[in-house]
């Protein structure tokens, strides 16, 4: 079974890591989720920054 990564650099999915590691956000079990990754990363971002503030 494949592995897919997003490239946050050329913001494209990869099947296979094809990239330096320091540019790709995964491994993903399907190209889906590979390109629903930024979204993802931008709630969780949303989500510790509401909590911080709640904290302090």
């Amino acid at each position: 079974m494949s592995e897919y990564w997003y490239n946050v650099v050329t913001k494209q999915v990869e099947e296979g890591p094809q990239s330096d590691w320091s540019k790709l956000l995964g491994p993903y079990q399907s190209r889906a989720e590979a390109e629903g990754a930024i979204a993802q990363v931008q709630a969780n971002n949303e989500r510790w920054d509401d909590a911080e503030d709640e904290e302090g």
